[in-house]
């Protein structure tokens, strides 16, 4: 097989699980850690010859003012979630990358994400910045990227803070009617995530959002790319709390066993957590969060999904779930689990992963939306499955039908 280099564009290149991702590419390419945890090293996937850790380009958008060293070493020092020597032998890559990591747009990111950006993003000018300007800046630096790199394809991938909910009314559902708005800045109110997605598919590159946010959702853009011929997935990665959902509710559903209520309550303390304390934001998080559970079960169970920042966990995320269902003669009974991860840590495989499948989909000719992609995601577009093992299996069909 003809190696290619393939260069991944993270947006959020310098947050945790950008940095954690990072991190980790670059000990497999040096041969410092094994991969466990990554999906793609399973053995019903060794038939697809993956794209090698080595002929992986790193860079990507910002919006913070802040070493890409600095910021993994907090995963070591305030989280206590990667060894700090690991990190240390990396730091002459980590400030090579630097160079390859440019300023973003927080367009329409709302107040929260608008405040943790740097001064130049800030100003009057920056703000003024129509959606057209914002997405010709961002493909500059893709193009450049590309070129400087010799790369046959980039996959860019959204791994910043979410963003709040907007109406997606208010847009249209054709791309040649929602191009127009994009010179029109009143008319078009776009969120960064979308300039982003649209950035990445209008030069035919690949787009996935592992974020809550609106991202490449819009029909519009899905039309952009399958125009462009190229692909796009999401939304909002699958990393753990609902991941259990996805795996238990089914047991319950096949059991006939009656969900009468399923409550979850989720504490953090890493940047996301921040961004999630602001209400607006957080309400496309638990939106995200909750909407799997009807229709595994075929009905709408009561469900309360609550999501709060404590600034001494760290990375570190507890999720507590208490299930109320009822048993046979109609008696009510129990069902809690505690779910404690490194947020970053089980989010980053899977970044690689998505990257790793979704480049061999680009060789393999895929294009519009990656719906074997599923299992990844909380909110999977194109297909209403949320059933873990058998979205699982859509993705180990579509690896045994790859050419």
């Amino acid at each position: 097989m003809a190696r290619n280099r393939i260069g991944i564009w993270f947006i959020g290149a310098k947050g945790g699980v950008a940095s954690t991702a990072i991190v980790g590419l670059l000990a497999l390419k040096k041969g410092l850690t094994a991969t466990t945890a990554l999906v793609s090293e399973l053995p019903q996937f060794k038939r697809l010859e993956l794209v090698d850790w080595k002929d992986l380009v790193l860079g990507g958008h910002e919006i913070r003012d802040i070493s890409s060293y600095e910021e993994a070493l907090r995963m070591s020092t305030e989280s206590r979630a990667i060894d700090g020597g690991l990190i240390a032998k990396l730091k002459p890559d980590l400030d090579k990358l630097d160079k390859a990591i440019r300023p973003g747009t927080v367009a329409h990111s709302g107040s929260t994400i608008e405040g943790f950006a740097m001064p130049s993003l800030r100003t009057k000018d920056a703000k003024n910045e129509s959606p057209r300007a914002a997405i010709d800046r961002l493909q500059t630096d893709l193009k450049k990227f590309a070129d400087e790199n010799k790369l046959a394809h980039v996959v860019v991938i959204n791994v910043a803070s979410t963003e709040p909910p907007c109406d997606t009314a208010q847009f249209p559902a054709k791309w040649s009617e929602l191009t127009k708005l994009l010179d029109k800045p009143k008319k078009c109110p776009l969120p960064a995530s979308s300039l982003y997605a649209i950035a990445a598919l209008e030069l035919g590159y690949s787009h996935l959002n592992f974020t809550p946010s609106l991202g490449s959702s819009l029909p519009a853009i899905d039309e952009l790319a399958r125009e462009q011929k190229t692909r796009h997935m999401g939304y909002d990665g699958k990393t753990g709390e609902t991941l259990l959902k996805s795996v238990l509710a089914p047991m319950f559903a096949r059991r006939n066993l009656n969900v009468m209520s399923w409550v979850g309550h989720n504490i953090f303390g890493n940047m996301d957590g921040k961004v999630l304390d602001d209400p607006a934001n957080k309400k496309a998080k638990v939106t995200s969060k909750d909407r799997l559970l009807g229709q595994i079960l075929g009905y709408p169970p009561q469900t309360l999904v609550s999501i709060e920042y404590i600034a001494s966990m760290g990375d570190w995320k507890t999720a507590w779930d208490h299930i109320h269902f009822q048993g046979f003669l109609g008696t009510p009974m129990t069902f809690q689990f505690i779910w404690q991860g490194c947020d970053s840590l089980l989010a980053a495989p899977l970044v690689i992963d998505l990257v790793r499948f979704t480049e061999r989909a680009w060789r393999n000719g895929d294009t519009g939306m990656l719906t074997f992609l599923a299992s990844f995601f909380k909110s999977p577009l194109g297909t209403p499955e949320h059933d873990f093992t058998v979205q699982f299996q859509e993705l180990e069909k579509w690896a045994a039908a790859v050419k």
